[in-house]
C-alpha cells in the first residue's frame, strides 16, 4: 500500500514505524524539519518538511495511487483541512484526528464522509474507553473482548503467588480438565516470546492469555489473580479522557476527581452532577488520603503529566488499592511504569495507531490491538473460502513461528486452539504476532493463496 502520513508527532512517527515493518511505500509529511530527521534517519520513508495543508506539497505526495492518507498533526483544523484535500487529489481512503466530541455523532459523521473523510479518529476518547472496559475487569492489565465475549484475551502480571510459576506450558495445559484458555506470549523484561511447550512461567512475567467466557475463573487460578467489579473510583485528572471517564461511570459507580486547575473544577462540577469534584494538587499524598484513596476500588491518573501519573499510582497502590491505572505518554516511561507495579498503562497514542493500524490490513482483518509495553499486536480476522490455514491441523501447515492462533469462534461457539485444531472458512480466529509475521499472515488469510 502507498500511505502517507501527515504529523511526524508521536502518533504519525509511531505509525510509520510500525507500518515500515511491512511492505508497505510510507510519506511521511511535516511542517518541522527537526521532527522528520530522526524518522528519516531509522526508518525507510520518505518525508516532506511543509505544511499538510499545502497543495503543492500534497499534489507532490499524494498520487491517484495513494490507498490511505491519515492526518494526525497536532491541530484539529489542519487534518480536517488535509483530509478533505488528500481525498479530492485522488487518496482512495482518508482519516482524521479530531479534538471535538460533537464531531462523533452520527448525525454529524456524515457531514464528514459528504466531504470526503472516510473516518474520524479521537484518541481521548479511545482511550477512556479502554480505561472504562479496564474497571470492568480488574484481574487483567489489559483486555480485549471478541465476538461480543465469546473470547477474551486477558494480560496479567505473574505474582510471586501465582501457581503456574516454574512450570511449563506443556505442564499447565496437562493439569487441565478441558482446554478453556491458552497462554499466546509472555513478555519477559523487554523481550516478547511466544511460548512452546517448554517454556516455563516466571516471576514478574505479563502472560497473555486467550480465554472462553467459562474459562475465566480458571484463568484467575492460573495467575493468582481474582475479579472484582469496581465501585468507588477516584480519578486524578480532569483532562478530556478524565471526564469522559466520569460520564460514563458516574451513574453506577461512587466517582470523585481531583484537579489542580480551579476553573475546570468548575465546569467539570457543573457538567458532572453526579461527580465530586474536588480542587487540589493530585501529587499531594495528604489530599488523597483524606479524600478516602485508601478506601477506593479503582484509582485512575490520566492529569496528562507522565511522572504526576506514575507517583499517584504507585501511592494508591501502596496504600492498597486494588486497581491502579497510569496514562502514560512518554514511551520511554512504559516499561518503567509496569515494571512499578501500577497495574495497567494506557497509552492514547498507541491506541490510536492501533486503530487506524486496521485499515492497512487484510479486508479480513476485523479487530486489532497493538499491546501496551510490546511490538505485538493481537487480531482478529474472518477466515475466508479456500484461505491457506484451512489447509489441515495447524501444527501441520507451516504456520509462522513468531505468530500463534490463540482460538476462534465458529457458528457462534468459542473454541480454544491447539496443535490439532483445523480452521474452518467463516471462523472468526485471534491471532497474536510479532512485526515479523505481519506480511507472512496476510498469505494465511486471503482466498486466492491456490
Amino acid at each position: 500500500m502507498r500511505i502517507v502520513i501527515a504529523g511526524a508527532g508521536e502518533v504519525g512517527t509511531h505509525l510509520a514505524r510500525m507500518l515500515s515493518q511491512s511492505e508497505h511505500e510510507i510519506i511521511l509529511i511535516d511542517s518541522e524539519v527537526e521532527r522528520l530527521k530522526p524518522v528519516d534517519a531509522a526508518i525507510d520513508v520518505l518525508t516532506y518538511e511543509g505544511s499538510a495543508t499545502s497543495l503543492n506539497i500534497l499534489k507532490e505526495a499524494v498520487r491517484k495511487n495513494t490507498d490511505l492518507f491519515i492526518a494526525v498533526t497536532h491541530y484539529e483544523d489542519t487534518n480536517i483541512s488535509a483530509a478533505i484535500l488528500a481525498k479530492r487529489l485522488g487518496a482512495r481512503k482518508v482519516i482524521a484526528r479530531v479534538d471535538n466530541m460533537e464531531y462523533l455523532e452520527r448525525a454529524n459523521k456524515e457531514y464528514f464522509r459528504e466531504m470526503g473523510i472516510d473516518h474520524l479518529i479521537y484518541p481521548e476518547l479511545i482511550a477512556a474507553k479502554e480505561v472504562i472496559n479496564l474497571l470492568k475487569e480488574t484481574g487483567t492489565t489489559e483486555f480485549m473482548d471478541f465476538a461480543g465475549g465469546l473470547l477474551s484475551l486477558y494480560v496479567q502480571k505473574l505474582e510471586n503467588n501465582a501457581p503456574v510459576l516454574d512450570r511449563t506450558l506443556e505442564e499447565v495445559t496437562n493439569s487441565l480438565a478441558s482446554i478453556k484458555y491458552r497462554a499466546v506470549a509472555i513478555k519477559r523484561k523487554e523481550k516478547t516470546i511466544i511460548p512452546r511447550g517448554k517454556e516455563e512461567f516466571k516471576e514478574g512475567d505479563l502472560a497473555f492469555v486467550i480465554s472462553t467466557k467459562d474459562g475465566i475463573s480458571e484463568l484467575m487460578k492460573f495467575s493468582g489473580k481474582r475479579n472484582v467489579q469496581a465501585k468507588s473510583i477516584m480519578i486524578l485528572g480532569g483532562s478530556r479522557i478524565g471526564r469522559h471517564i466520569a460520564l460514563k461511570l458516574q451513574d453506577h459507580c461512587q466517582v470523585k476527581l481531583i484537579d489542580s486547575n480551579i476553573e475546570k473544577c468548575r465546569y467539570l462540577a457543573e457538567t458532572l452532577e453526579e461527580t465530586l469534584v474536588i480542587h487540589g494538587d493530585g501529587r499531594d499524598g495528604d489530599l488523597l488520603t483524606e479524600e478516602g484513596l485508601q478506601h477506593m476500588d479503582a484509582f485512575v491518573a490520566v492529569t496528562g503529566n507522565s511522572e504526576t501519573n506514575i507517583l499517584a499510582c504507585l501511592l494508591a497502590k501502596k496504600t492498597g488499592v486494588m486497581k491502579t491505572i497510569a496514562e502514560v505518554e512518554n514511551m520511554e516511561y512504559i516499561n518503567l511504569a509496569e515494571n512499578s507495579g501500577i497495574d495497567t498503562i494506557i497509552n492514547k497514542k498507541i491506541a490510536t495507531a492501533s486503530r487506524i493500524f486496521r485499515h492497512t490490513m487484510n479486508p479480513y482483518v476485523t479487530q486489532v490491538k497493538m499491546m501496551t509495553g510490546t511490538d505485538a499486536e493481537v487480531i482478529e480476522y474472518n477466515v475466508p473460502e479456500n484461505a491457506r490455514i484451512t489447509g489441515g491441523p495447524l501444527k501441520l501447515i507451516d504456520f509462522p513461528k513468531d505468530a500463534i492462533v490463540g482460538g476462534g469462534i465458529r457458528n457462534y461457539k468459542p473454541y480454544i486452539a491447539t496443535g490439532d485444531t483445523l480452521i474452518n472458512a467463516g471462523d472468526k480466529v485471534v491471532v497474536f504476532a510479532l512485526p515479523s509475521a505481519f506480511d507472512k499472515l496476510n498469505k494465511f488469510f486471503t482466498s486466492d493463496h491456490r
